[in-house]
């Protein structure tokens, strides 16, 4: 079976990324397209295929493309994708929340994608950007016409696609509502094995977590202002963003950020925190279930892919609506002693990538002995 991987961009390291890096080891040579690389910073932040080529498109060339890439180009990934030739190749698998499930390859072919979203900046136009200082209103009003363009491009890409996979229960949903398509199920990894070791404790004490980017839909600011009202609670932020500036402007001395840190270090923070706050809605969430895996309760917005990772009462608490005063009384009703480590490490472990490598293999090779037989 010749296969080929694609993805979105290798502009960033984050939850795609990681599942990429977790595929290629069940295919460690096959090529990985994908639209626009930037390798030096992926080097430093500690991405690693296996032997796999990395294939880059016309859009390589570009000028300012690591600056430009979720804005401007935008409108242009579509074409990217659909130069690419894939026609000896049996099966190609992509990994995408934008572009590039659009790949066009012959009847024969089986593409299987797995989704991590439809793409949020086509669907969820007006909260994505109200999240999106960069984005003026006067560019909002520009930019509808194009995201309407590419909305309807959006539905003819998703025809091509012969079986989907969804990260999530929350995106299942999504994807039968947009795309009308029904899709399974397969979480992707977690790095489980990373947080059995015990690490120095850090100098910090009696404090909740979050690890996150700052900015966009994560709503870091909604921690933040709930924590300026409950000063003798102390809540430590790890992550950078293009909204760190702003926040710590906003923040009371009880909040403490501590920026990009190693992963001995922010192991550390997730093995001695009293909980994790999630206090946005993600369509799967890998770090909470790196605070499970480090043995912590997390205490999340109730909606999206949290609902299949956190078991509520026994590896966590919800609160209901994403409001100041509800993650307030969540927090300051929050008690330890309720949550088992065990229970926590022991949810965790159901999401592994062992786990998911072996539900991917299982899958690919029976949609791609279907697909055979009914060709034949």
């Amino acid at each position: 079976m010749k296969i080929a991987l694609v993805h979105d961009y290798l502009t960033q390291y984050g939850g795609a990324e990681r599942t990429l890096e977790s595929v290629t080891k069940i295919w460690p040579e096959a090529p990985v397209y994908t639209s626009i690389l930037n390798k030096s910073k992926l080097d430093k932040q500690g991405f690693k295929l296996q032997k796999n080529p990395i294939v880059t498109s016309f859009m390589q060339k570009f000028p300012f493309k690591n600056r430009w890439a979720n804005s401007y180009y935008l409108p242009i990934y579509p074409m990217a994708f659909e130069n690419f030739i894939f026609d000896d190749f049996e099966v190609v698998f992509s990994i995408n929340s934008y572009a590039s499930k659009a790949v066009i390859t012959k009847p024969e072919t089986l593409h299987i994608s797995y989704c991590c979203t439809p793409p949020r900046h086509l669907w969820n136009f007006d909260e994505y950007v109200a999240h999106h200082d960069k984005v003026k209103k006067s560019h909002r009003i520009i930019l509808k016409p194009v995201i309407s363009y590419l909305r309807m491009w959006d539905l003819v890409a998703s025809t091509r696609v012969d079986s989907y996979v969804a990260i999530s229960e929350a995106i299942r949903k999504k994807i039968k509502n947009v795309y009308h398509r029904e899709s399974v199920v397969i979480h992707p990894p977690v790095n489980i094995k990373k947080f059995k070791e015990k690490l120095l404790k850090p100098s910090e004490t009696d404090y909740f977590l979050i690890v996150s980017r700052l900015g966009g839909h994560k709503r870091v600011d909604l921690a933040i202002e709930a924590f300026n009202k409950i000063p003798d609670k102390k809540l430590i932020i790890i992550g950078s963003g293009p909204m760190k500036e702003t926040y710590q402007k906003i923040a009371s001395p009880n909040i403490i950020f501590k920026g990009r840190l190693s992963d001995s270090e922010m192991i550390s923070y997730y093995q001695n925190c009293l909980a994790f706050l999630y206090p946005q809605e993600e369509d799967f969430g890998i770090t909470a279930l790196e605070a499970q895996a480090a043995g912590k309760p997390v205490i999340g917005y109730k909606k999206g892919g949290l609902l299949d990772t956190v078991i509520e009462g026994k590896t966590g608490i919800f609160f209901e609506k994403q409001e100041v005063s509800d993650m307030i009384k969540a927090v300051t009703n929050f008690d330890l002693g309720k949550f088992s480590n065990k229970d926590c490490i022991k949810n965790a472990a159901s999401f592994s990538e062992e786990v998911f490598l072996s539900k991917i293999k299982s899958f690919v090779f029976n949609e791609y002995e279907r697909k055979f037989k009914a060709i034949i």
